[in-house]
């Protein structure tokens, strides 16, 4: 899984002129959710969220926030808020998670190669690009990848035939088919 440390804040204003205020100054507002406990405002340099955000985008990384007070927390981002018109960061939600406490994410499945039943005029149908793993955050692969090489017409690759590192296990039905070489 993919891990970032982005610097943070602790925000001590709330409503809506100071945050306006914030994002005058170049700030990004965001907050981290932990679990029963109150949230925790954070502010944020807008240059440094977009840029370490739009490096993750769309897949699994965990967050480390480096807080001005010493004290780091590990998120997963939850929402991110950009502004319709302006394309510009908004607001951020994160939520902590305990990196050795097992979870489960979707994990998307990538096909490499080019199937031998392709190129004697057979179809390749994917039929699921993401299986579910459960395990410890920073265990879990950034990505599932299929080698399609082999496959012939009438062939298919289950999800129970992924290879998965130690300790990270597969909870999407193992007979699921995932990708198939179908006839013309």
């Amino acid at each position: 899984m993919i891990t970032k440390e982005i610097p943070a804040v602790v925000r001590s204003t709330k409503g809506k002129g100071p945050v306006r205020r914030m994002r005058a100054e170049g700030k990004t507002p965001g907050v981290v959710y932990s679990g029963g406990q109150e949230a925790l405002p954070l502010e944020f340099e807008t240059s440094v969220l977009f840029t370490e955000l739009l490096s993750i985008q769309g897949r699994n990384a965990v967050i480390t926030l480096k807080l001005d007070d010493g004290t780091t927390k590990n998120a997963l981002v939850k929402e991110i808020q950009s502004h319709p018109v302006k394309d510009t960061l908004y607001h951020t939600d994160f939520l902590e998670i305990d990196i050795e406490k097992p979870a489960t994410f979707n994990v998307p499945i990538s096909f490499s190669g080019k199937a031998k039943g392709v190129d004697l005029g057979g179809l390749l149908t994917t039929a699921k690009n993401e299986v579910i793993l459960q395990g410890v955050p920073l265990s879990i692969p950034d990505e599932c990848v299929i080698d399609v090489s082999d496959m012939a017409i009438g062939d298919a690759i289950k999800a129970g035939s992924i290879d998965l590192p130690e300790g990270v296990s597969l909870i999407t039905d193992p007979e699921t088919v995932c990708v198939s070489v179908l006839a013309p």
